[in-house]
């Protein structure tokens, strides 16, 4: 096997942080892999991981021999992509992660487009609405909304998406209309996530303000509180995307239209060294011209 064979593998087993999986991911025996790392730590002479039963730690000099494996891996890769990319054709898997109802509402019909416009791609879409471990769990990609964790992923910016503050016509006629956003503190508000008390941002001339918000439902599904508002049971800060159709059809009607909530963006994300891949690449390029 080749030396640039074994610094693949040695770049895999760190990224997912498991013999096993990088196994699993590159087609490969768990003994092959093992023994292919052990081979390079007599090759260079030192030890790059130390192994235990529980976890695997990689060495002070193995993160240094890393980042430059990982430099050579993407220049070779991308070297090779740029002749392929000539000729080839977007072709094989793509392992997708979105939010649970923006895939629900945008990647539903975006996606069956997309595969007969690349008819030699395949799709594993999952649906979640927490934040996946990108590589650890073997994605190529995802969709992700709102502001980024700082990681080794690239990211590429597809749309902005604006929050909207609103209730439903007996919510208000009950309550009464909150004129601003101070108010809202004497109001039940629903909650995205999974705190009992969030903060909502609103801008306020050339200032952004937040306001401490609380009330009876929390739930990390935007349909569930849109339904719940347009119920009556509150007031809810969403993306527009999740309210537009029930405000459009007067099941909710917008508050505090003065007080804009900040904007936030939509994102597609994938590892360094899927950059190259013509999949990753075709598809963030549809999603970017859907979006336009």
């Amino acid at each position: 096997m080749s030396q640039l064979e074994d610094m693949r593998i040695f770049a895999e087993v760190v990224d997912v942080q498991s013999f096993t999986a990088a196994a699993d991911r590159l087609g490969l025996s768990k003994q092959f892999v093992s023994k292919r790392i052990a081979a390079l730590e007599q090759r260079l002479g030192a030890r790059l991981l130390e192994r235990s039963t529980r976890k695997l730690r990689i060495t002070d000099l193995g993160l240094t021999y890393y980042e430059r494996t990982r430099r050579i891996l993407q220049e070779v890769d991308a070297a090779e992509q740029m002749v392929t990319n000539q000729t080839a054709t977007p072709r094989g898997v793509l392992r997708l992660s979105a939010p649970m109802t923006f895939a629900t509402m945008h990647l539903g019909p975006l996606i069956p487009a997309f595969m007969q416009r690349h008819p030699e791609v395949s799709v594993e879409l999952e649906l979640n609405d927490r934040v996946v471990d990108v590589i650890g769990e073997g994605y190529d990609m995802a969709v992700r909304i709102g502001t980024l964790a700082d990681s080794s992923l690239i990211a590429r910016r597809i749309a902005a998406v604006q929050l909207i503050t609103c209730a439903s016509p007996g919510y208000l006629h009950r309550h009464g209309m909150p004129t601003a956003p101070q108010q809202l503190a004497e109001h039940a508000c629903l909650i995205y996530g999974h705190t009992s008390q969030e903060q909502w941002s609103f801008r306020i001339g050339e200032r952004s303000r937040k306001v401490l918000v609380s009330g009876p439902m929390r739930s990390n599904n935007g349909e569930m509180l849109r339904d719940a508002a347009a119920a009556g049971l509150g007031v809810i800060q969403l993306p527009d995307f999740i309210v537009a159709g029930a405000l459009a059809d007067g099941r909710l009607v917008e508050v505090l239209e003065a007080f804009h909530p900040e904007s936030f963006n939509l994102y597609a994300v994938y590892p360094q060294h899927r950059q190259s891949s013509l999949v990753v690449r075709a598809f963030t390029e549809f999603l970017v011209e859907s979006f336009r």
